[in-house]
């Protein structure tokens, strides 16, 4: 009994220093950090900051939820650079200010959890429509400030946003861009858009944007543009939109004309702009710096409109009795003068008439050769 006993323990003792050596090899070693960054597996966060990078590091670690890779000289983000496998946890990422130029397609796809994108301070010239592949991106917030300066990477952006990848996209800012009008219909599939930044700009109009579509946007910033009057199919569509509770215009160029009564109107009723008080008129410059909200029709000169149609049509009569009155003119000299002018064109038809005979002469001589040989003969 007691040697039962005894192998019994020893079987048992072997069998648990088993256990633990296997439990030891199959444990997962802590994921690597790549070289130039700096990880925190706790805080699910990678951060790999000014350094010269010339691509995104491939062994990122796979807990990765945040991401931000600034400062860097990527120069183009090609397809795969951010591969799903490796970064299915990945919720936000930081790509600004990296000198990127392009954003090829695919660069972005497959990113199942990304909710947060900066593209900002790059200066794009590529953006490409299939840059979040082809299937809806689950991306919420998307940041472009002053990386869209050039007309390729806006018109792609325009393109990618009319596709209907980003229909879930709830924040947009586009700020710090240079911007004079924005593509016609570029805002058209954003269904799930709260708020919007357009602001420090030099956009001039707002004529061929289409709000309409936006149906939960809750702010609009448009300060420092160059905006000099809000025309009445914008002003509509704002009061559409059952959401829109904030709308900035604070720094911008308005035209105090009589093009701007029914903007002052919709101030004066609207509680949706912010800070209204303090806009003022740029323009012209009798009216610099007056308060927006105290303005009248009378300042405005809107009593007598300006029916521009009509004034078209007077000048082109004018245009027409003008025209008739040298017509008439020019009649009455050449009925004054009809003998002379009858004459001129008789000495014009014998002088004619001389010049075709004396042609016609040296022809038949030329062609008769014995009239040839009589006139060589009597030259002699």
């Amino acid at each position: 009994m007691p040697g039962r006993v005894a192998e019994r323990r020893g079987a048992l003792c072997l069998g648990l220093l088993l256990h633990a050596l296997l439990g030891c090899g199959s444990a997962q070693p802590p994921a690597a950090c790549p070289a130039p960054c700096e990880c925190s597996e706790a805080a699910k966060t990678v951060k790999c900051v000014n350094r010269n990078l010339t691509e995104v590091p491939p062994d990122l670690p796979p807990y990765v939820r945040n991401l931000f890779i600034t400062g860097n000289r990527l120069g183009r983000l090609p397809a795969g650079a951010l591969a799903a496998p490796r970064l299915a946890e990945l919720g936000t990422l930081n790509l600004s200010g990296n000198h990127l130029r392009a954003v090829e397609a695919g660069a972005l796809a497959a990113l199942p959890a990304l909710r947060q994108l900066d593209l900002g301070g790059n200066p794009l010239a590529e953006l490409s429509p299939l840059a979040f592949g082809q299937a809806d991106s689950p991306l919420e917030e998307l940041a472009l400030r002053g990386a869209l300066r050039e007309q390729g990477a806006l018109l792609g952006l325009a393109a990618l946003l009319q596709a209907g990848a980003l229909r879930n996209l709830s924040r947009l800012e586009l700020a710090d861009n240079g911007l004079l009008l924005l593509p016609a219909g570029m805002l058209g599939a954003l269904p799930a858009l709260r708020h919007l930044d357009l602001s420090n700009n030099s956009l001039v109009g707002l004529r061929n944007v289409s709000f309409q579509g936006l149906v939960r946007l809750q702010t609009l910033n448009l300060s420092d543009n160059s905006l000099g009057v809000l025309r009445n199919g914008t002003l509509a569509q704002w009061r559409g939109l059952p959401a829109l509770r904030r709308i900035s215009l604070s720094r911008n160029t308005w035209v105090c004309d009589c093009a701007i009564e029914d903007m002052v109107a919709w101030l004066k009723e609207s509680d949706q702009v912010e800070g209204k008080e303090a806009l003022s008129c740029a323009f012209p410059e009798k009216m610099a710096g007056r308060a927006l909200l105290k303005l009248n029709t009378s300042e405005l000169n809107c009593s007598t409109p300006v029916d521009v149609p009509s004034q078209l049509q007077t000048s082109y009569v004018f245009l027409g009795i003008v025209l008739a009155l040298i017509g008439a003119i020019f009649l009455l000299v050449l009925y004054l003068n009809r003998k002379g002018i009858k004459k001129w064109m008789h000495n014009i038809r014998d002088a004619c008439r001389d010049h075709m005979e004396g042609y016609h002469y040296r022809y038949e001589i030329n062609a008769d050769p014995r009239l040839t040989n009589l006139s060589s003969n009597s030259d002699v």
